[in-house]
């Protein structure tokens, strides 16, 4: 989202050299600057202690191709908090261990991606309504069940995942 009006008193901004910044939407009542806004959402590689990766349908997402879960930050959540409420809300799986792994613009949304690795101790699925099904795959398999596009943060964090088990 970029400003033009100030979201706190209503007033045209204007351009202001803001130091390595260069020029920068700059409120002169309010005498602050209005960085450019965007969401920034988690995605989690969801896995088991044997390596098998929890993958998801959701139609509302993609016909054609499997996701991981993900989810927005919400305010006052850390990356962390929203990635372990995601995975438990989506697919009633609690995360034993959680590991950063990439960041990653997604540009057809226009937002970040903060991608990790969460171990879970595999116990039942309890899908939310999101998510059509979901099931389990050995590392092997899932790439050709992802997105295809280079790009794809799913992708990224599944060839990374594959990368460090040696599969």
């Amino acid at each position: 989202m970029k400003f033009t009006y100030c979201p706190d008193c209503g007033a045209l901004l204007s351009g202001r050299p803001l130091g390595d910044e260069g020029v920068v939407p700059w409120c002169e009542t309010c005498g602050k600057p209005w960085f450019d806004m965007f969401p920034t959402a988690v995605i989690a590689l969801v896995h088991d202690a044997a390596g098998e990766v929890l993958l998801l349908r959701q139609s509302y997402i993609s016909t054609e191709f499997c996701n991981l879960v993900s989810g927005y930050i919400k305010p006052g959540e850390d990356a962390e908090t929203t990635a372990r409420r995601e995975i438990l809300e989506e697919t009633g799986q609690e995360v034993i261990s959680l590991e950063p792994v990439c960041t990653r613009w997604f540009p057809k949304k226009q937002m970040l991606m903060i991608g990790f690795f969460a171990r879970v101790d595999r116990r039942e699925l309890r899908l939310s309504s999101e998510v059509d099904s979901a099931s389990w795959h050995r590392a092997d398999e899932i790439l050709p069940l992802l997105h295809q596009t280079p790009t794809s943060t799913s992708r990224a964090l599944a060839l990374a995942f594959i990368a460090r088990r040696g599969t």
